[in-house]
């Protein structure tokens, strides 16, 4: 598929490229020739929705240019809506029922209305209107009010088809235009339109800010109860259960844990250390002098037990203090009281052979005191340590309760704030956003628009024509006809040997196409292309002599090139035997009417021909009938019949049947040097027809190509025919 051979395609059929676009620009020249000058009006309104000049009033900033695009949207469909349009309509009625000079002329239907009906319908179009109803179409009387609308052309649909509302570019504006062929008609239904919208929107705004505010007042109230009750909820527990504050005490007693334990592995140290300094020193004293020493220190041991005890409380004390370092001082003054004596009693009563021992004796003594004094430390600091725990298994409960309603007042306080500052807000655009929306300006009478009938005519001409292109282009895609020569040789992969132009005459006279000193076009074109075959078919040839011309199908005109292809062999001086090969459909022998029979020489009743007393072309004709040329005689005599003719004809040309006869042409390639097939242009080359194209390929050589038969003109090579 190529450009230019869809060009070809236009170029025939450019007369109706031409006349069927002047039909149409003619037709519609005169449909819009009558059509009314139309007006428009328009108006504006002030959406408030991307103005900033009112945020500091509303507190509300523009949002993204999504939500922006979204709110114009919901607002255009509002203008668009029926609840809107029928108040238009409404009021348009009333305006005609009422008015001496109405927009439109009565319809039909309108004038049938009689006084009482008109009456009535001006009653119900304005009770409709001030109660913002529809009109239902199940009611017969409502039903018959509405076909009054569609009548008068004042229904929703009517209006829509004329009014046209958009958003100004980015701007805060809604621009709302209306059409029509009465400029008073327009600005009415324009400001009417704007003033129904406004109010209609204003309304509804209102309405649910209003519901919006009465219910989170409402909201606000149970929120504040809620709040109120878990506050006191938590207050009446820490009093009833005599709770300042559970971390602070909380931390306080975990500090005064970890000091007594300290403290505690502190004294167990110290127990220790002193019980194994104390075996060490006994370790050093045999039994004898270990029972001795005991029985001189008796007395030391007594005169030290009430100080000890002392020492003892002071330790108690200074535990349950929680360590107060005065307790501290007092325990360690009277610590250095007890060493004092210990040194005081050693002195005075060790006066035996073992005073070389006494510092043993005196550290030993000192040692037991802190022994002692570390045992009654580990118990004291254990038994706190027991009321501490005590202490705190007891704040554990409350704790959990004071944080769950810690936890509830403090979600109630969140739930209670946000609701408040959303009724806040809420109450602020109720009060404010009521004269949001308005109308920039008043819609006056429209202005006439430009016309728009020469556009019409002209692309009324235009679009015919690219219609007329696109058929021709889809017939040109669907095509799959062979037109030209190098189709059908891309189709075959065999080569053309020429083709012949399409003649547009009824009858030829092949006389008068070969001596016609002055032909028209067409035939010199004729002319010169069968010579240009001539020479083709020559050249295969080379030194055969035999030529079959056959075709796919009947009717291609195997006929005509046999006998033009004859002629113009006869014009170089070459003596041409024509035989009529096809039995079934004898074309030469009709149009001949030669008295030499094919079937007399192949059986012998006809005598050899002298090569002296030829004619330019001798023609061969048939005597018809359902017969085949080996039913004439058996191969070896028709071959010798052959070689015969050979030796007295410059060259024989035969017309066989289609290939379609099967045998009946197929008998004929036996005797014949080459083939020649013709083919129609316009025709498709079908399946089984490809068949036979392989047949022909596979004759070892003797098929040489085609010839294509009556292609059109604008199909044909570009050659110069004409010199």
């Amino acid at each position: 598929m190529e450009l230019g051979d869809f060009f070809k395609v236009l170029s025939r059929h450019k007369l109706t490229l031409i006349i069927v676009p002047i039909i149409t620009i003619i037709i519609t020249y005169f449909l819009v020739r009558n059509q009314a000058d139309t007006y428009t009006s328009q108006t504006q309104i002030a959406t408030g929705l991307v103005d900033r000049s009112q945020v500091a009033l509303n507190g509300n900033t523009t949002g993204a240019e999504s939500q922006v695009s979204q709110d114009f949207d919901n607002l255009i469909e509002i203008l668009h809506s029926n609840r809107i349009t029928e108040q238009v309509s409404y009021q348009l009625m009333i305006h005609d029922l009422t008015s001496p000079t109405p927009f439109r002329p009565p319809s039909k239907l309108f004038l049938q209305l009689n006084q009482s009906a008109r009456e009535h319908a001006l009653a119900v179009y304005t009770d409709y209107y001030n109660k913002r109803k529809e009109l239902s179409l199940f009611n017969s009387d409502q039903n018959g009010l509405h076909r009054l609308l569609i009548s008068m052309k004042y229904d929703n649909e009517s209006l829509l088809k004329n009014l046209n509302i958009y958003r100004a570019q980015s701007s805060d504006f809604i621009d709302i235009e209306y059409s029509d062929d009465d400029p008073q008609l327009t600005a009415f239904v324009v400001n009417t339109l704007a003033h129904e919208f406004i109010s209609y929107y204003s309304f509804i705004v209102k309405d649910n800010q209003h519901k919006a505010v009465t219910f989170l007042g409402r909201l606000v109230e149970s929120k504040r109860d809620t709040l109120d009750s878990k506050i006191d909820q938590l207050k009446n527990y820490k009093i009833q259960n005599r709770i300042l504050s559970l971390p602070e005490q909380s931390r306080a007693l975990y500090s005064q844990i970890a000091d007594y334990e300290t403290h505690l592995a502190q004294a167990q140290q110290d127990a220790v250390s002193t019980q194994a300094a104390i075996r060490s020193i006994d370790s050093q004293f045999k039994p004898g002098q270990r029972q001795y020493l005991e029985s001189l220190l008796q007395p030391v041991n007594q005169s030290l037990v009430s100080t000890t005890d002392l020492l003892k409380i002071l330790n108690e004390r200074y535990i349950e203090s929680n360590f107060d370092n005065t307790y501290k001082e007092q325990i360690d003054s009277l610590q250095r009281v007890i060493s004092e004596r210990i040194g005081q009693s050693s002195d005075r009563y060790i006066v035996s052979p073992l005073s070389s021992q006494q510092n043993l004796i005196q550290e030993r003594l000192t040692l037991e005191i802190r022994y002692e004094l570390a045992k009654n430390s580990i118990g004291s600091i254990q038994q706190a340590l027991i009321k501490l725990n005590h202490d705190l298994d007891g704040i554990v409960p409350h704790e959990a309760v004071v944080q769950q309603d810690e936890s509830a007042v403090d979600v109630a306080q969140k739930e209670y704030l946000d609701i408040l500052n959303k009724y806040n807000q809420t109450s602020l655009d109720a009060s404010y956003s009521g004269d949001q929306l308005k109308q920039l300006d008043t819609a006056m009478p429209g202005i006439i628009s430009p016309s728009k009938k020469m556009l019409l005519v002209i692309l009324s001409g235009i679009i015919s024509f690219i219609a007329c292109v696109i058929i021709f282009f889809i017939l040109y895609f669907i095509d799959d006809t062979i037109k030209t020569p190098e189709e059908l040789a891309n189709k075959t992969k065999v080569p053309v040997l020429g083709y012949l132009n399409l003649l547009n005459t009824t009858t030829i006279d092949l006389r008068q196409v070969w001596s016609d000193p002055h032909p028209n076009q067409e035939t010199y074109q004729f002319r010169n292309l069968l010579q240009s075959v001539r020479f083709e078919v020559d050249t295969e040839l080379g030194p055969n002599k035999v030529l079959l011309i056959n075709s796919l199908s009947n009717g291609e005109g195997k006929t005509f090139l046999a006998t033009n292809l004859a002629y113009a062999y006869s014009l170089v001086n070459k003596k041409v035997l024509l035989i009529d090969g096809n039995f079934h459909h004898p074309g030469i022998t009709k149009s001949v009417k030669s008295k030499l029979y094919i079937e007399d020489y192949f059986k012998g009743t006809l005598p050899d021909f002298n090569e002296y007393n030829l004619s330019k072309i001798t023609v061969f004709s048939n005597k018809g009938g359902d017969g085949s040329l080996l039913e004439v005689n058996n191969e070896k005599i028709i071959r010798d019949k052959f070689e015969r003719l050979k030796d007295v004809f410059d060259i024989i040309i035969i017309e066989a049947s289609s290939l379609n006869t099967l045998n009946k042409s197929k008998e004929w390639n036996k005797f014949t040097d080459k083939i020649l097939t013709i083919f129609e242009a316009g025709k498709r080359l079908r399946d089984y027809e490809m068949k036979h194209v392989d047949y022909l390929k596979g004759l070892n050589g003797k098929f040489m190509g085609w010839v294509l038969n009556v292609v059109n003109k604008p199909d044909a090579a570009n050659e110069d025919h004409t010199a």
